[in-house]
C-alpha cells in the first residue's frame, strides 16, 4: 500500500469515526429525553397507583362494611329465633374457624342441635361462585375440620341481601336453602336436604 493510499485510508477512517461520534451523541441525547420520560411515566404511575390504592382502601373497606352488616343481620335474626326448615337449633355460631391436617376454613354462621348441622354463607351480593365454594369447599371441609360433627345431617344455606333469580334457582335445585332479607325479617326458602 502506498503512502498516499494509507493517508486516503486514514482520511476515510477519521471521517468514519466522527459521524459514528456524531450519531453516538445524537443517540445519547435521545436516550437523555428518553431517560426524563420514563423518569416522568413512573411518578405518574405512582400517583396513580397511590389513587387506585385509596380507592381500593376505601370501596374495599365499603364492601367489607357490607358484609358484615348482612353477617350481623343474620346472625342476631337466627340467635333469636333458631328454627330454620322446621328445625330447632340450640346453638348458634358466628365465624366458625378450623385447622385441622392442613386445611383451614371459617364458616359464617353454624347453626348446631344433637342431630343436624346448619351451614351458613353470607353475603351482602351473592354470586354463583359463593354457592360453588358453599357445596364445593366448605361442605366437604366441615366433617374434616369438625369431626365431632360428622354424623349429623348436614344442610347448607346461601344467605344474601341480594340474590339473582338465577343463583337462587341454582342454589335451589342442589339443595341449597335461601335465605333473604325481607324487611327486618328472613325470608327462607328451603330447599331438599343437602346430600
Amino acid at each position: 500500500m502506498t503512502d498516499h493510499e494509507l493517508k486516503e485510508l486514514v482520511a476515510s477512517l477519521a471521517l468514519a469515526q466522527r459521524k459514528t461520534d456524531e450519531q453516538l451523541a445524537k443517540t445519547d441525547a435521545q436516550l437523555a429525553k428518553t431517560d426524563a420520560q420514563l423518569a416522568k411515566t413512573d411518578a405518574q404511575l405512582a400517583k396513580t397507583g397511590a389513587r387506585l390504592d385509596k380507592l381500593a382502601t376505601m370501596y374495599g373497606g365499603v364492601a367489607n362494611n357490607q358484609g358484615a352488616v348482612a353477617e350481623a343481620f343474620y346472625f342476631n335474626s337466627l340467635g333469636h329465633n333458631p328454627v330454620l326448615r322446621g328445625i330447632h337449633f340450640d346453638f348458634v355460631y358466628k365465624n366458625l374457624a378450623g385447622n385441622r391436617q392442613g386445611i383451614q376454613d371459617e364458616y359464617d354462621i353454624v347453626l348446631l342441635n344433637g342431630q343436624d348441622v346448619f351451614i351458613i354463607e353470607v353475603k351482602y351480593k351473592a354470586h354463583p361462585n359463593d354457592l360453588k365454594t358453599l357445596i364445593d369447599k366448605k361442605a366437604a371441609h366441615f366433617k374434616l375440620l369438625f369431626p365431632l360433627y360428622k354424623d349429623h345431617q348436614m344442610h347448607l344455606g346461601l344467605a344474601a341481601f341480594y340474590l339473582d333469580d338465577e343463583t337462587i334457582q341454582s342454589a335451589l335445585d342442589q339443595g341449597v336453602t335461601v335465605l333473604q332479607r325481607k324487611g327486618d325479617l328472613i325470608e327462607t326458602t328451603p330447599a331438599t336436604p343437602f346430600h
